[in-house]
This record gives C-alpha cells, structure tokens and sequence, in this order.
C-alpha cells in the first residue's frame, strides 16, 4: 500500500530545513519503501485556488490560517500501516514537527 507522508511543523520547524533528513532518505530508499518526496517552500508564496460560478478566484497564501503548515512530503510503499509507522517514527521531522500518514486512492 502507498502512503503519502505529510509533514508539518510550525514556524521554528523551518530552521531545520537546512538539516534534510538525516539519512533517512538513503536509509528508506536501500530499503525500496521511498518512491518519491520533496519539501515545500514557504506558506508565504502558496496560491490558493477557488472556482466559484464559474469565476477563478485566487488567493495568495495558504488555505487557512494555522500554527502547523505542511513542509514536505514523501510517498512510501509499505506492507501496511504497521510498517508505515515504523519507517515514520524514524524521519527526523517526528522530533520536532508532526507527520500525518495518509493512504492513497489507488486503482
């Protein structure tokens, strides 16, 4: 099963950006379960889209307001969500941030 990894942090999270993942990405990619990721730039320059009647409308910045915002992302292949834990609790962001593992739709 693939799950996507959403990680958030608050504002201070952004000082470990720098940092990348520990290993981690290496460690999960020898093992095959990463199939891709990438962190987000800042909330700041998001563009949030709306189609209402027919009309486009845009707005700069995130969707809403929050103290958590998504940094990043990674999609992993796991046997289930046992193993998806597991291999979540390793990533770095687990220490100082918040990771919502999330199943994909898949046909």
């Amino acid at each position: 099963m693939k799950y996507m990894l959403l990680i958030c942090g608050d504002e201070s999270a952004a000082e470990h950006a720098d940092e990348g993942c520990g290993g981690w990405s290496e460690e999960m990619l020898e093992r095959g379960v990463l199939q891709g990721g990438s962190g987000l730039r800042p909330p700041s320059e998001a563009t949030t889209v709306r189609v209402r009647d027919d009309e486009v409308l845009l707005t700069d910045g995130p969707f809403a307001e929050a103290k958590e915002q998504i940094g990043g992302y990674c999609i992993i292949e796991c046997a289930d969500l046992d193993e998806a834990v597991e291999i979540t609790s390793r990533h770095p962001a687990a220490g100082y941030g918040t990771i919502e593992i999330r199943p994909l739709w898949e046909p």
